[in-house]
């Protein structure tokens, strides 16, 4: 039987994966964090579900972009069972491509997610996102240059 602080190793893992799965883009890989009904908005106001979509949420903006390094710290848990909260703070380098290779947008923020047990593992059901700042330049990850707001 797992214990509480097994746990809570095994949902700091799951944290540092999520973060591998992003520079990566490693896409088939999301299930491996977030489960297949998951709920989330990312920062921008929309309520948004399903594993598809957070695939789709996570390929638009870093498809598009050079290199990329999510920094995952100040990782708090709260467990409950079978459920859990984390809250844990993020940081990202984007870094352009190709003519904009010399161009960088730097994100930071909060994620605050809910966790269930499953069959399979821990996963995230719920992300919410708040972004604290955004330094540098957007169009490192923007296709389109109205995409964002």
């Amino acid at each position: 039987m797992p214990t509480r602080e097994d746990d809570r190793l095994v949902i700091t893992n799951q944290l540092g994966r999520f973060a591998r799965v992003l520079d990566t883009r490693d896409w088939s890989a999301v299930t491996d964090v977030f489960a297949d009904n998951v709920a989330f908005n990312y920062g921008d106001g929309q309520e948004q579900a399903g594993i598809e979509a957070m695939r789709a949420q996570f390929s638009r903006f870093l498809d598009v972009c050079g290199p990329s390094q999510h920094l995952i710290g100040s990782i708090m848990i709260e467990l409950d069972g079978d459920g859990a909260t984390s809250r844990c703070y993020v940081q990202a380098r984007h870094q352009g491509r190709g003519n904009k290779a010399d161009r960088f947008l730097d994100t930071n923020g909060e994620y605050i997610d809910r966790w269930a047990r499953e069959a399979r593992g821990w996963r995230i059901v719920r992300r919410d996102a708040h972004w604290a700042m955004h330094i540098g330049d957007y169009s490192v990850i923007v296709a389109e240059p109205n995409a964002i707001a």
